[in-house]
């Protein structure tokens, strides 16, 4: 007799440790990631890339954090070859470790006013070893998660990692929201520090839960099997490079709106329309718990029905409510500013980003699956994301205070990612039902 335990079509229990893994690290890795960009509109711009015109002190601390996103494909590339050769596993403890060292950097980093030039450089560099680790804590993080899931719960699996990147934003924004009620001196000189130094300690508590887990079924199969690729890279450019492109321009409806709902705006919303930071904070840390409660609803939801049809639609949606998003936006009322940014980040956002990593793993076989998605996913990142806070600061000068051009912009990114969605095409899987995972015997090492 067959235990429901292994049979195939048995509906096992949500494993809940696997789950905490896959979001307990991405978490950790988005909130250091995303802090930056939280702070680079408040602080960077002053005591980093100081100028007397606001306008370029602003597109300089921008571009600073638009550069590491080129170099994520770059880490994307090399963590995902160790993941496919050697373990997804052994892979996040890397990642997680880099990029919690380069987000302590940063908070310890003495402004231009003590060591000059030096200060923006070393700034760079430590938000470029912050690039190499998203790019490949993503795709690990990810398939943790997907790879451990029953066959009909896939998209809420590749939610939960998701989620990651919301909760992360919600830390980021209510951390910097509360350290903002500090005088503006205390604020300026070591208060904007504290998120960047304290997330040493986010990082040891990733690293010990994940430190239970063990290699991921599909994976451990790819090693029975013999399937593992001498150069994944090699085969996925050779042989997928048409799957590529399209994750490439699947992640364009959910990078591009992401940076102007949950970036850009704090730009905007305390410059054009003259809101106080810790307001905006707060709006932005509304919204992002918004979408952490939204996006597993939503992963749930494209179990039952077509994932590239439900992609479509929300990509779909992006453009025909982005702009109300600004009518209501530019009201310029406190309560205008919350209802926007829920609409755009909460549900918008939360919507395309629910089911975007599972649409692109369902993309690749499993030998390749940690290579092909993260070269995907991270390219489409660099094209329309790191760009995106950028773009918006230039269309707003260019265009003399319009919000219309910006409107355009995100609009486009999702268009791509309809086009995209036609061409999506999923990858047959091993159906059985993966194995539940057991602790590492005690002093096992990571």
């Amino acid at each position: 007799m067959t235990s429901t335990a292994t049979r195939p079509d048995a509906t096992p229990g949500i494993n809940y440790r696997v789950l905490l893994g896959s979001l307990s690290g991405s978490v950790i890795e988005w909130f250091d990631f995303l802090v930056y960009g939280t702070v680079a509109a408040l602080v960077f711009n002053k005591l980093y890339f100081p100028n007397d015109n606001e306008f370029i002190s602003t597109m300089l601390a921008f571009v600073s954090f638009s550069l590491t996103f080129f170099f994520r494909p770059l880490g994307g590339i090399i963590f995902s070859h160790i993941g496919d050769r050697i373990g997804r596993k052994k892979t996040l403890f890397i990642t997680l470790t880099l990029m919690g060292g380069g987000t302590v950097a940063i908070g310890l980093l003495p402004d231009y006013a003590a060591i000059g030039i030096a200060a923006p450089i070393l700034l760079i560099c430590f938000r470029i070893l912050q690039g190499l680790g998203i790019g490949g804590e993503w795709g690990g993080a990810l398939l943790l998660a997907y790879e451990y899931a029953p066959k009909n719960r896939r998209g809420l699996y590749g939610a939960v990692p998701q989620m990651g990147i919301s909760i992360g934003m919600l830390l980021a924004a209510g951390v910097v929201a509360l350290l903002t009620q500090l005088p503006d001196g205390q604020f300026m000189t070591w208060g904007w520090r504290i998120p960047f130094v304290s997330s040493i300690v986010l990082v040891f508590i990733g690293l010990w839960i994940r430190n239970g887990l063990d290699e991921t079924p599909e994976f451990k199969r790819v090693q029975e099997t013999g399937a593992r690729l001498k150069l994944p890279i090699k085969e996925v450019v050779t042989k997928h490079w048409g799957a590529v492109l399209v994750s490439i321009g699947a992640k364009a409806a959910e990078t591009g709106p992401f940076y102007i709902f949950g970036t850009y705006i704090v730009a905007y919303a305390t410059d054009i329309l003259g809101a106080r930071d810790n307001v905006v904070l707060l709006a932005i840390a509304a919204a992002a718990l918004v979408a952490t409660v939204w996006m597993p609803i939503f992963g749930s939801i494209s179990d039952r029905v077509s994932r590239a049809s439900l992609y479509r639609w929300s990509a779909c949606t992006t453009i025909v409510l982005v702009v109300p998003y600004y009518l209501i936006l530019n009201t310029g009322e406190t309560w205008a500013l919350f209802v926007a940014t829920i609409l755009g980040f909460g549900f918008l956002w939360g919507s395309v980003n629910a089911i975007l990593g599972t649409l692109i793993a369902e993309n690749f076989a499993p030998e390749v699956r940690y290579t092909g998605a993260s070269l995907g996913y991270q390219l489409g990142a660099a094209i329309f994301g790191g760009t995106a806070p950028l773009i918006g600061a230039w269309l707003l000068e260019i265009s003399g205070g319009q919000w219309w051009p910006i409107a355009l912009y995100v609009a486009i990114c999702a268009a791509i990612s309809v086009v995209a969605s036609l061409f999506i095409k999923r990858v047959a899987h091993v159906e059985e039902e993966p194995a539940r995972e057991p602790a590492n015997p005690a002093g096992q090492a990571a």
